[in-house]
């Protein structure tokens, strides 16, 4: 019986597939605040900008004046020790998060949920951005980094300026080992084989012959647990009109 084929192998959970979660440095989320924190104003500090593996955005701890200590990504321009502000009455600047109905339109944001309090979900890539188009009875509408417009509720919190490390993907690799150590950080395997260059009990499209791709058409009369795909199927592929003589 020949080997299981790769998404069989990543679904056991070997060290081969596995990510190296314990490296990572914490996940990011916005700060748990009160409905008179979130009104008002609250200051922070950028106590340190660190590297998480597995992730291209620069990773920072953000201190606030409560005590209390959160991890983000943080845009543009950003350096450690420079004070950010977190609420409806915060300025529009760079690094500071804002409801998304507070924010001016035609700004830039980066880092925005999707509902109140999930912590960001949105435009969290390096060099991913939003731009918040108008204010409506509906919510804020944005666009997102696909080009779509979306209304979120306008209690959405986001982080005002274009997220860092936006020229990383332009960089070539280079050389093979390090875009492996990339991949193996991210919890990929590298490099993936084709399955067609494989035999046949290897992989499903696996054959010596030109274009092994198996066929996916099942007869009537096959077991349950094999009866999936095309069922007793009269013809395959793509209709074509016949010619009328």
């Amino acid at each position: 019986m020949g080997k299981r084929i790769r998404v069989q192998r990543r679904g056991k959970g070997s060290p081969v597939f596995r990510a190296a979660t314990h490296k990572r440095v914490a996940p990011i989320h916005y700060p748990v605040m009160s409905k008179e924190e979130l009104e008002g104003v609250l200051h922070g500090r950028v106590a340190e900008i660190l590297h998480e593996p597995g992730r291209g955005a620069p990773l920072a701890s953000i201190k606030l004046e409560n005590g209390k200590t959160y991890y983000s990504v943080i845009p543009e321009g950003i350096a450690e020790g420079q004070t950010m502000e977190i609420g409806s009455k915060a300025s529009a600047d760079i690094g500071n998060v804002l409801p998304l109905g507070s924010v001016p339109e035609g700004t830039i944001v980066c880092n925005i949920e999707l509902s109140p309090g999930d912590g960001g979900k949105i435009a969290r890539s390096s060099g991913a951005y939003a731009t918040v188009i108008a204010h409506a009875p509906d919510g804020t509408m944005i666009k997102l980094p696909s080009g779509k417009t979306r209304y979120l509720n306008d209690l959405c919190r986001a982080t005002v300026g274009i997220l860092s490390a936006s020229g990383r993907t332009e960089k070539p690799w280079m050389k093979a080992g390090n875009k492996m150590r990339w991949m193996r950080a991210k919890g990929h395997k590298y490099h993936m084989t084709r399955g067609v260059a494989m035999v046949a009990a290897m992989h499903p499209y696996g054959s010596s012959k030109r274009g092994g791709r198996k066929v996916t058409t099942v007869a009537r009369g096959a077991p349950p647990g094999k009866k999936v795909g095309l069922i007793a199927a009269r013809s395959t592929g793509r209709g074509r009109k016949k010619r009328r003589t």
